[in-house]
Parts: structure tokens; C-alpha cells; sequence
């Protein structure tokens, strides 16, 4: 009878990468690659550095300043649990994974741990269905 009760931990562990490990593993991944990077591919990290952070504040902001409710406090959580809490991790994924084949991309590394990442959220995703 406990088991029923019991959170399955595949669910547990998606909830934890989907909410507070992905947007500051994608921020940190563009970080470097607004730096190693030239041109296009710097102005796509720059963009998932502005998507992520916009995540990153709308989930973690109104709590860290006291904010339950109001306009701000009802929009940032909105924000950030859009889409089921997807909308933000996909979005500021987009333009990380179009900085891969931009031109002036270097350090390939960063897009395999990328790739590992959006295809651990996929597949955690779709086994706690």
C-alpha cells in the first residue's frame, strides 16, 4: 500500500531537470559560447542568454523577492510554467541549437552536451508520461 503513495523517480528526476537544471546548464553552455564564438553563432548565445535569464528570473525572481501575488508575481509564473514549464527550457534551447551549424561556432563539445541535455529532458518527459 506505501508504493501507491510513493513518487515515481523518474517523474522526480524530470521535475528537478526541468525546473532547476536546465535553463542554468543551457545558460552556462551559451555563456561559453558567447565567448568562443564569432558572428552568427555569437549572436544566437547571446539570445539564449537573454531567453535563459528571462527564465531563469521569472521562476526563481518572485519567490527570492518575497512576490505571491500581484500582477508581476502572476505573470512571471505564467512565464515560467508555460507550455507545463517547457516553453522556457525549448525556447532558449532554439537559438543554442541553431548556433551549432551557424558559422563561427568552435568547441563542437558544447553542442553534444547540449544535445545530451535536451535529449535527457525528452526522454525523461516522455517516460513519465
Amino acid at each position: 500500500m506505501n508504493a501507491f503513495f510513493e513518487p515515481n523517480p523518474i517523474l522526480l528526476t524530470y521535475l528537478a531537470l526541468k525546473t532547476t537544471f536546465y535553463l542554468p546548464v543551457v545558460l552556462l553552455l551559451a555563456v561559453l559560447r558567447a565567448i568562443i564564438a564569432t558572428g552568427p553563432a555569437r549572436i544566437f548565445a547571446l539570445l539564449t542568454i537573454v531567453i535563459a535569464l528571462a527564465g531563469i528570473i521569472a521562476r526563481f525572481g518572485p519567490p527570492m523577492l518575497g512576490l505571491s501575488g500581484g500582477s508581476v508575481a502572476q505573470f512571471a509564473y505564467a512565464v515560467a510554467n508555460a507550455g507545463g514549464g517547457m516553453a522556457m527550457a525549448l525556447a532558449a534551447s532554439v537559438p543554442l541549437a541553431i548556433s551549432a551549424f551557424a558559422t563561427g561556432r568552435r568547441w563542437p563539445v558544447l553542442d553534444a552536451l547540449h544535445g545530451l541535455l535536451v535529449s535527457a529532458l525528452f526522454l525523461l518527459w516522455l517516460l513519465s508520461q
